[in-house]
């Protein structure tokens, strides 16, 4: 039996590194997981505590909306406004998704089909390259690095590009660089994009993960933003909420609607249970973020403090739960999944190949801050005896 749409996909490289570490563990070898970025933190206590409340009421078992009960949708905009300054209509402005992944996915579908084309900075989280290939369009690749200008490789790729692309795809602080940008580059994004007349799309998934003082705007506070620009927040990392698949699309009012009209065909909503907790957690505890933002910086600071001291050195991330590292120079040859998978086995700490994240992703690794501190210290001892190369 062929299946056109699934052989297509090239093979997930992070299995190879899942796949090793499993490996080790069953012989017995004690592997630090510093791969896939999966929050270990609980989530607030009021949320579970809502969760089984609700749960217990037979009136929520029903199907719920799709869009997203009223409340929810407008404890949202309460937050966009205590937190962004921004004002976003609940009713035409917001729309629940069964997580980021899920919103972003359909969301291609909404806004692309065969013969668009999508800007996708290389590299970038897997779906936001997947998900138009997914719609059908054709995917072009912005080259994302330390040595490039963003906005100017966004802009020659918009000028070189035929057809015309129909989104952009962003996400800042952003995975897996992570890179993070101010609201002067949010403004010129959003005022090319009025000009071209193209909708823009940020997933902003690290939007609470701001260190050093830095808190990450959202594209909805430049000027004129939504006309052209929708957002994803998410529960997963700000509330620490991966499991309950909750998050939003908010924005241009186009869009949202149009997504909605989709999801009515495809889905009932998140778990009514789930809606009623997400509520309560954005309106009772919005210092949560705060607390989990400390957590990660100090495990940040731990991670790229220990690996200077054992000559592994690079720039601190001032966002997300993740650090971009380049491959040491004495292992580049080895390229990302084999040096990867070098750690592995030499130094039982696993992380994600760089070449995962697309083809701009090669000669780096990216370490999740998902382990606590006392891991990461054991982590940064175990690399300091297998990289003999750095000594």
């Amino acid at each position: 039996m062929e299946f056109r749409r699934i052989t297509s996909l090239p093979p997930y490289v992070f299995t190879i590194i899942d796949g090793l570490k499993i490996e080790a563990r069953r012989a017995g070898e004690d592997v630090v997981d510093l791969g896939f970025g999966n929050p270990d933190l609980p989530s607030p206590d009021i949320a579970v505590e809502k969760l089984a409340e609700a749960a217990r009421n037979p009136r929520n078992h029903k199907y719920s909306s799709s869009r997203g009960i009223p409340k929810l949708r407008e404890a949202v905009s309460d937050l966009y406004r205590r937190r962004f300054g921004v004002e976003v209509d609940p009713d035409t402005e917001v729309i629940n998704t069964i997580g980021a992944k899920e919103g972003f996915s359909h969301l291609m579908w909404v806004l692309l089909q065969p013969g668009d084309a999508a800007l996708v900075p290389s590299p970038s989280y897997p779906i936001h390259i997947w998900g138009p290939l997914f719609a059908g369009a054709d995917v072009r690749e912005m080259p994302f690095g330390p040595e490039n200008d963003f906005f100017a490789t966004m802009q020659e790729a918009w000028e070189y590009s035929w057809p015309k692309p129909r989104a952009i795809v962003l996400s800042f602080p952003h995975n897996p660089t992570t890179a993070c940008v101010d609201l002067e580059f949010m403004q010129r994004v959003v005022d090319f994009a009025r000009e071209k007349e193209v909708v823009l799309v940020h997933d902003f998934a690290y939007a609470d993960l701001g260190f050093d003082g830095y808190l990450p705007p959202s594209i909805l506070e430049a000027e004129g933003a939504k006309e052209v620009a929708v957002e994803l927040y998410s529960m997963t990392k700000s509330f620490s909420m991966a499991g309950w698949r909750s998050a939003f699309l908010v924005g241009n009012p186009e869009v949202v609607q149009a997504l909605a009209k989709l999801k009515s065909y495809l889905d009932y909503g998140t778990f009514q249970p789930i809606q009623i907790a997400t509520t309560v957690t954005l309106n009772e505890v919005p210092e949560f973020p705060a607390e989990v933002q400390k957590i990660y910086q100090g495990r940040r600071d731990t991670l790229c403090d220990g690996l200077d001291r054992i000559g592994w050195s690079f720039p601190k991330p001032m966002g997300t739960m993740f650090a971009w590292a380049p491959i040491p120079e004495p292992y580049q040859e080895m390229g990302s999944i084999e040096f990867a998978s070098f750690l592995v086995k030499e130094a039982n700490v696993a992380v994600s190949p760089g070449i995962g994240f697309g083809p701009g992703g090669e000669g780096y690794v990216r370490f999740a801050l998902i382990e606590n501190e006392q891991r990461i210290a054991q982590a940064v001892r175990s690399l300091r005896k297998a990289l003999v190369k750095l000594n």
